[in-house]
């Protein structure tokens, strides 16, 4: 059952005539503009359909958003009379719905008279501001080397298994806890496991009464996952616009997005592109992040995790997502083998905020002595492998000795996984995270082992 019930006396506006898998074919007396949506009764809901393409004067194809199972030939089709729209209210926070806003949850539906069409324009140039603020984490590794730009938007890269979700969760829970903000999550193509487990940890956490859940799941037809990204956006816009929050919008997977239009495209009979994607693939990747963006009345700022097919970076869809982030976080598989957690390759990851201009001068050079470190550290591995760190000079083996505290200084325990540890998760402010490198720079810290540097806080918190 859906929201549609409501105006399901739509003007007729035509007839099924094909149907092939999710993709429909209808005939119409008059066309409905593209991104239309349009629904067929059933005995207790309606299946509904996104017009996509106009084949000729009387045809249409659209791309189903439910089952196509148990629709025929000369079924009437109904026009709802506007694009897909979905129910806006401030007690949408705390729940868990789908592409729809219908819950997930096994609560109450979102009682309101206001909806807010899924196609929405971004927003014009002169209402747009430019983000050089810097968006604060708590997470050491993340604030001292590649920065959030707050309203900007942020990739975290990385092949599977390697702490993507759960760094979104810690960054969803650092909104909610240092900006008093709220987190919309879009969960294209999520697994109904990871789906169940990641609300009930969001609940254990506490950032769940300031979070939207929107889910996709992996078994939902190609239209709604395609889709779905822009009926979340829909949510960050109205907490932005309407309410006025600080709002971070986190989108896990970017990828599996783009995955969904490369389905839709080829149902809709598209000849495929670069290495099979989609000829749509940059024009579908900038309609979304295009609407991501801060205005007078807030900051909507993004945080995607991207997955890499075979940890290729050169992939076209990582290409095209790429383009548009202001900062890129690449988690590395090696980094988490040796216990680095989260997983940041501190050498590849970069944010465009890192200047001194924007970050001050004491910030910049000490992100740039702690980097210096440990890429001389990273270019004497092999040596080190095989001869052993004392064949070096003793000035490199001072900095080995420096690189290898900061890199296990560098992680930190999480607060949304403190369940699954004996751990208490830390928030660690900049400050304390600059003194602290200036101090481990300066030898300060050179007696102490390694261990006793590994997952804390600051250095002047009991371990």
């Amino acid at each position: 059952m859906n929201h549609f019930h409501a105006t399901q006396q739509g003007e007729l506006i035509g007839t099924i005539s094909e149907v092939h898998g999710p993709v429909v074919v209808i005939a119409c007396q008059q066309l409905p503009p593209l991104n239309q949506a349009l629904f067929a009764k059933f005995d207790d809901s309606v299946c509904l359909f996104e017009v996509h393409q106009h084949l000729d004067k009387h045809h249409v194809r659209a791309v189903s958003l439910h089952s196509t199972a148990g629709l025929y030939r000369g079924m009437d089709v109904f026009d709802t009379g506007s694009p897909l729209h979905v129910p806006v209210s401030p007690d949408c926070l705390g729940r868990v719905l789908n592409i729809f806003g219908e819950p997930l949850d096994g609560g109450e539906a979102i009682q309101t008279g206001t909806y807010r069409n899924i196609h929405t324009p971004p927003p014009d140039l002169s209402e747009a501001t430019d983000g050089s603020d810097i968006l604060m984490t708590g997470i050491k590794v993340i604030d001292l080397l590649c920065p959030f730009v707050k309203g900007g938007k942020t990739g975290l890269f990385g092949g599977a298994g390697v702490g993507k979700t759960v760094l979104t969760m810690e960054f969803m829970h650092a909104v909610a806890s240092i900006h008093k903000g709220a987190s919309v999550f879009a969960g294209v193509g999520e697994r109904m496991r990871e789906a169940h487990e990641m609300w009930h940890e969001m609940d254990a956490a506490g950032i769940l009464p300031q979070s939207l859940l929107i889910f996709g799941q992996m078994d939902e037809a190609p239209g709604v996952r395609f889709r779905l990204g822009l009926s979340a956006l829909t949510y960050a816009e109205y907490l932005r616009d309407t309410l006025q929050k600080e709002v971070l919008f986190v989108m896990d997977n970017t990828f599996r997005f783009v995955q969904a239009g490369s389905e839709v495209s080829s149902l809709l009979g598209r000849m495929p592109a670069t290495v099979g994607y989609q000829p749509t693939l940059t024009t579908e990747v900038a309609e979304l992040e295009d609407r991501i963006t801060s205005t007078r009345r807030g900051n909507i700022t993004s945080v995607q995790a991207i997955y890499v097919p075979a940890d290729d970076m050169g992939d076209p869809a990582v290409n095209a997502i790429l383009s548009h982030l202001d900062t890129t976080v690449i988690l590395s598989r090696s980094q988490a083998a040796k216990g680095i957690y989260p997983a940041v390759d501190p050498l590849k990851s970069s944010s465009k905020a890192m200047d001194a201009y924007t970050l001050g001068a004491r910030h910049y050079s000490v992100a740039e002595a702690v980097r210096e470190h440990l890429a001389r550290y990273h270019e004497l591995e092999d040596i080190i492998a095989m001869l052993g760190v004392e064949e070096l000079s003793p000035k490199d083996q001072l900095i080995v000795k420096r690189a290898r505290r900061l890199q296990r200084y560098l992680t930190q325990p999480f607060w949304v996984t403190a369940g699954q540890s004996t751990l208490k998760g830390v928030s660690v402010p900049l400050e304390k995270t600059l003194d602290d490198c200036e101090a481990f720079l300066r030898g300060d810290y050179d007696e102490l082992t390694e261990e006793e540097c590994y997952m804390r806080g600051a250095m002047s918190d009991p371990k």
